[in-house]
């Protein structure tokens, strides 16, 4: 849409920006031949119907979804361990739930989506698995970004740990 807009702006100033002279006075042709101007108003309107209809088709598969926790809190945990947890989620919508993707923050942290999409008023789950590797130690907290066909598009999982060092 903004690059139609775009073109169409630039069609006007270029249009706008050459002039003819008549009788030594310069007038911009958009201005000296108003056909043309209707011509990128009716074509501008139909852009904007297109960018209309499409936004209402995109609005037609979305869906909602929530989770029973945002968090996991692991607590005390060791250092070069691996530790699961699962994040259910819900689709609270009228149409299927489709996660694209999830990404995690870190490279000790590996998460999996459903395969298939997630019917309304049915759950799944996202598994994470956290793995601290040796020396990251203390208070950690990694996040994992949730993509759906959803408004608003992603959500934000937070999983924390206390990580110990092994013994």
């Amino acid at each position: 849409m903004k690059r139609k807009v775009i073109f169409i702006a630039t069609i006007l100033l270029l249009n706008a920006c050459s002039s003819e002279s008549k009788n030594g006075a310069y007038q911009s042709s958009v201005a000296a031949n108003p056909a043309t101007e209707a011509e990128l108003k009716a074509s501008l309107q139909e852009i904007e119907a297109e960018e209309q209809a499409r936004l209402k088709e995109e609005m037609a598969t979305k869906t909602t979804m929530e989770f029973e926790s945002l968090t996991h809190d692991f607590g005390k945990i060791l250092e070069d361990s691996e530790n699961r947890a699962s994040y259910v989620v819900k689709n609270t919508g009228k149409n299927p739930l489709i996660i694209d993707k999830v990404e995690v923050s870190c490279g000790c942290t590996t998460a999996s989506k459903p395969d298939k999409p997630i019917l309304p008023g049915k759950t799944d789950k996202i598994e994470i698995v956290f793995h601290p590797k040796v020396g990251q130690l203390n208070q950690q907290e990694k996040t994992v970004t949730v993509t759906a066909n959803t408004e608003p598009k992603t959500a934000v999982l937070v999983l924390k740990a206390n990580v110990q060092k092994k013994s």
